[in-house]
């Protein structure tokens, strides 16, 4: 087994640490503090191939691997998660779930603005009355000739207030349970389709979260992506791979908290010498170093399952889980390491402190991840 990175992936590595470090990590503190979206941004990273990673050249795509992707979204983490979580949402959700399960009209009418970025892509499965709970959904599809007729709402959707393009489910049989939710593309623009309330967070404060809100919104039939009843089986595949980009986020997260905890041990003194020279931070330090590789190489496997076209779901959730609480656990260290100077925003770890905790709730909190495995794991023996 090589677990080394090829040649490509270090040259991916390098041009998005490069880009991430010089121009996303001097500004991520002042967005963080406006709650502003970062468009500019988001346009580069768009430019340079970022917002369709997974996509082939044809649809405009970068044509990356999975490997590459958890790559960019750990690099760009560590400069700021709000931007990571940006970029694993737009190419893990909305844009895949239209490449992985439209027909060929659709994935050409969408797919290259989403990967170009050109416009911004939302994924609406979560409502206020569902959460872990998905097929327990209220909005619902109406087929009313050559359109769909959607009511409802979208609670906690990332890009939604700034998003052009959106994959929303609804109910369309009641009577089916989970295979009674379809998916479906919705476009700004489509008449009933608005944008609701802006949510003010602890954390990811410049990645735009809002709800989406339908009022007898109309939706061409022509827009279902798949099969009628199909959109439930649909997101629980996309929501396995973007488990590894969630993985990776925390991975850069935890790293970014290691980094600036070894800075400060080594430039900060107590009693005539440096903390680094504490054998109680000394530990701290060699405890979350060894816990940070073992969640990256977690993630890397599952990235490579993935990329060999085997099944990854377990590998996903297991890297999802374990990456996301040692992100946690690794920036609480980090704050501790700080003393008081952590709890100031004048460092970084501050922000990391506040952004982490996102990774143990989105995309299937941590309880959902160990009973995704555990029923695997029942089933294998």
């Amino acid at each position: 087994m090589d677990f080394n990175l090829t040649e490509s992936n270090l040259e991916i590595q390098k041009l998005a640490r490069d880009f991430a470090q010089n121009k996303i990590a001097p500004v991520a503190m002042k967005y963080d503090e406006s709650q502003e979206f970062p468009r500019e941004i988001v346009k580069e990273l768009g430019q340079m191939g970022f917002l369709g990673i997974l996509f082939p050249e044809e649809l405009e795509g970068s044509n990356l691997s999975t490997v590459d992707y958890t790559i960019i979204v750990e690099e760009i983490s560590k400069a700021d998660p709000s931007l990571g979580l940006t970029v694993a949402s737009h190419n893990g959700l909305c844009t895949n779930h239209i490449y992985m399960f439209s027909n060929d009209e659709l994935k050409k009418k969408y797919v290259p603005d989403l990967a170009s970025g050109r416009k911004l892509g939302a994924w609406g499965l979560t409502e206020n009355v569902s959460g872990s709970d998905a097929a327990g959904m209220n909005t619902t599809a109406v087929k009313q000739g050559n359109t769909y007729v959607l009511n409802g709402s979208k609670s906690f959707i990332t890009q939604g207030g700034v998003c052009e393009t959106a994959v929303v489910t609804a109910v369309t049989d009641k009577s089916k349970n989970s295979k009674g939710i379809s998916a479906f593309i919705v476009e700004k623009g489509f008449e009933g389709f608005s944008v609701g309330k802006k949510e003010n967070k602890l954390g990811m404060r410049s990645s735009d979260t809002c709800e989406l809100v339908f009022d007898n919104c109309k939706v061409p039939a022509l827009n279902l992506i798949g099969e009628q009843g199909d959109g439930f089986r649909q997101c629980m595949q996309v929501l396995d791979g973007g488990r590894i980009s969630i993985a990776a986020l925390s991975v850069g997260i935890a790293q970014a908290a290691l980094d600036h905890s070894i800075k400060y041990a080594k430039q900060r003194k107590q009693f005539g010498k440096p903390l680094a020279d504490f054998q109680g931070i000394q530990f701290k330090l060699a405890d979350m170093a060894t816990e940070v590789e073992a969640a990256r190489l977690l993630t890397y496997r599952a990235a490579k399952l993935r990329d060999d076209g085997k099944d990854f779901k377990f590998a996903a959730s297991m890297a999802k889980y374990y990456a996301s609480e040692i992100a946690t656990k690794a920036t609480n260290e980090a704050i501790q390491i700080h003393g008081g100077y952590g709890f100031i925003k004048e460092f970084p770890v501050e922000k990391l402190y506040r952004d982490v905790k996102l990774m143990t709730i989105g995309e299937g909190t941590s309880e959902v991840q160990k009973m995704i495995m555990a029923r695997q794991l029942v089933e294998m023996y």
